[in-house]
């Protein structure tokens, strides 16, 4: 596809990256798109937290306009929905369901979903507890993209009934992510929002290991961990960190520590973006074990660790010289496959094969 695509994302928040990923997986999407000659307009709900943590209020690389409810959305955002070659929706968008239905009623271009919470979005639809997708909506999409691959692309097809499941991973920017020139201050780092379920691996990963070993340096970044976590002496605690600083801060690393939580676990094939932003500022990556890691990184590019000790072995044994041509190697695949440029590509070559035979939908109703 060569055409000069306009092209409208809905999604949760791209001006605030506080206590979400989403606003890093947009940025470096819509900034490839951008760089490929594409114009794109993010329309964002204001909502208070992240109005009050926005790091991102004028991007050079598309038009970011806001909004404060479903019928401003109709009201004075219907012909940008309508002139577009393309509306993409992304999860966990407020009111989701009646976003969808605005977007399918008004669109005339191709339709679709870029969910990057995939095995919490089914779950929650199998639950029927989702408020930002109905499962009556998943066949008005021309394509469903999927931040997790592997077996849930055909689950989404065979059994949640996508016309197209296609799988866009998350990427990394590598003109803000590579090595700088700060020192080494912490032998293990984690960078992410709490989250009940990645605690425990956290727990085993990262603070017994600093328990054990007094001597080291360890760190731990991102918001809303609960007061009653009692962190080892040797933890720096880091409340938010904004994406201008995630390089300075894994260049400080020796190590850095992927935490994949449960349902991505169960589902394989759902890379963070921390694995990605890790490995292009070339800090060496130890991370839990899931289906599909291999596919990313191979064993010479990335350790795995399912306990403490895997982990005080590799801080205490392996020697600087193996530890950095293991992250050169996984440098070189991010920058090789893993950008917002190649996930751009992969996202309008998807767009350019033919559409799927459109369904008579009803989208009158946001049940």
């Amino acid at each position: 596809m060569t055409k000069q695509l306009d092209i409208v994302f809905l999604g949760l928040s791209l001006s605030s990256s506080w206590g979400n990923g989403h606003a890093t997986t947009f940025r470096g999407l819509l900034k490839g798109l951008h760089e490929l000659g594409h114009r794109v307009t993010f329309l964002e709900r204001d909502v208070p937290w992240y109005a009050k943590h926005r790091d991102l209020r004028d991007p050079d690389f598309c038009d970011l306009r806001w909004y404060e409810t479903t019928v401003e959305l109709q009201r004075d955002h219907a012909l940008c929905l309508q002139q577009a070659d393309v509306v993409v929706i992304g999860s966990f968008v407020p009111e989701g369901r009646s976003v969808i239905d605005i977007a399918a009623s008004l669109g005339t271009g191709q339709l679709c979903f870029y969910d990057i919470d995939t095995p919490v979005t089914l779950a929650k639809l199998s639950a029927d507890d989702c408020d930002y997708l109905s499962w009556r909506q998943i066949p008005y999409f021309d394509v469903y993209f999927s931040f997790a691959g592997g077996p849930m692309l055909i689950d989404l097809a065979q059994n949640f009934g996508a016309r197209r499941a296609e799988p866009l991973y998350c990427s990394v920017d590598p003109e803000r992510h590579h090595r700088t020139a700060d020192p080494i201050r912490w032998d293990l780092g984690y960078l992410g929002t709490y989250s009940a379920d990645r605690q425990a691996p956290l727990n085993a990963l990262l603070l017994e290991p600093a328990r054990r070993m007094p001597n080291r340096r360890f760190v731990v970044a991102g918001s809303q961990y609960p007061s009653s976590i009692v962190w080892p002496d040797n933890v720096e605690r880091i409340e938010h960190l904004p994406p201008a600083d995630h390089a300075a801060f894994y260049s400080r690393q020796r190590y850095t520590l992927n935490v994949t939580r449960s349902s991505m676990i169960a589902a394989g094939w759902s890379p963070s973006v921390r694995l990605f932003e890790a490995a292009a500022c070339g800090t060496p990556i130890i991370s839990d074990r899931w289906p599909g890691l291999d596919s990313f990184f191979p064993a010479s590019a990335i350790h795995t660790a399912g306990e403490a000790d895997d982990v005080v072995e590799i801080l205490s044994a392996e020697a600087d010289r193996t530890r950095r041509a293991m992250a050169g190697r996984a440098r070189e695949l991010v920058l090789a496959a893993h950008t917002g440029a190649a996930r751009a590509r992969e996202f309008v070559m998807a767009l350019a094969q033919p559409r799927a035979a459109v369904l008579d939908l009803d989208v009158g109703s946001a049940a």
